[in-house]
């Protein structure tokens, strides 16, 4: 978002995208939502700034404009992925100025979605995880706050909790008689997720080492006593990783996926993993029931006799 002594030059295309983001900062969208949309639409408005001309105002963005801008995106080899996000924040922007009176209607809206390739999540496997996670406990990589980052792994794995849900995590949010946890998903949404016992088990012992800060009430702190970050946790998760395993590639919502994955393996209802992971569509869960069919089907090709 631009300055405030910035606004009297702003073109109101950029107005209008300095009005729009505030407004997902408002709704309680989370960083990394605010910050791949803010790249999104600067692009989207330096495209359409030609040099020494201001961008054309909302109203006179016609569907030809649009794709013209899609060619260009394309143009820059960018994959389907990446398009569709950028499309997705450009859409969502008309969307705001549509509501807004801005523009009559939302002509992003009939631009085509390029099809994506349906990509499955890489999943760890049971003993991968817990191999790793034994690999922290052990404590021998000489880290400062090993009894932390135990817990840091235990609650990702144990939990399923996005990165941003772990860190958000309050003090308050622990029933620790009762082994829950009140998390705060995407757009402020607040379920309860049980607390297992390694997981509990090891929340327990962080608690009882944990600094008292009293003008700090996150559960997990870093070296100044301040809440931990989005970033410390995944340098975290990388650090043990690429030394305890050799892979530098597992990242924290690598044990969401494996959470969800291992559940269903063994039996889970498919709504209560949707419940537990606070997804808002069951087509969101139901990507797991694909990572386990092509796991079992790998299991098959590996050990049946008539596989081959």
């Amino acid at each position: 978002m631009l300055a405030a002594g910035e606004a009297k030059s702003m073109s109101e295309l950029a107005r209008q995208i300095d009005l729009y983001l505030r407004e997902l900062v408002r709704q309680g969208s989370s960083a990394h939502t605010l910050e791949a949309y803010t790249a999104d639409l600067r692009q989207f408005l330096e495209y359409l700034s030609p040099p020494d001309l201001a961008p054309p105002e909302p109203p006179a963005i016609d569907l030809l404009l649009l794709r013209e801008w899609m060619a260009w995106l394309y143009g820059k080899h960018l994959d389907a992925v990446t398009i569709r996000r950028k499309l997705a924040a450009v859409r969502s922007l008309f969307r705001f100025m549509s509501r807004e009176g801005v523009v009559p209607v939302n002509l992003a809206r009939l631009v085509r979605t390029p099809k994506a390739p349906r990509k499955l999540p890489a999943v760890m496997s049971p003993e991968q995880v817990n191999t790793l996670i034994d690999g922290v406990a052990a404590d021998t990589l000489d880290r400062p706050f090993p009894v932390r980052d135990r817990a840091i792994f235990e609650l990702l794995y144990g939990c399923g909790l996005r990165i941003s849900e772990l860190v958000g995590l309050n003090l308050e949010d622990v029933d620790r008689a009762e082994r829950w946890l009140r998390v705060r998903g995407k757009g402020r949404k607040e379920r309860q997720v049980p607390l297992p016992g390694r997981a509990s088990t090891a929340l327990e012992r962080y608690l009882g080492e944990r600094p008292v800060v009293r003008a700090e009430m996150a559960v997990f702190l870093n070296y100044l006593g301040a809440r931990l970050t989005a970033r410390g946790i995944s340098k975290i998760v990388k650090l043990y990783a690429t030394a305890l395993s050799g892979d530098p590639s597992v990242h924290p919502h690598g044990f969401r996926h494996a959470y969800a994955t291992h559940l269903l393996a063994d039996g889970a209802d498919l709504r209560a993993i949707q419940e537990l992971l606070g997804h808002a569509r069951l087509s969101t869960t139901q990507k797991y029931t694909q990572v386990s069919l092509t796991s079992l089907m790998d299991v098959y090709d590996k050990a049946h006799p008539k596989a081959h």
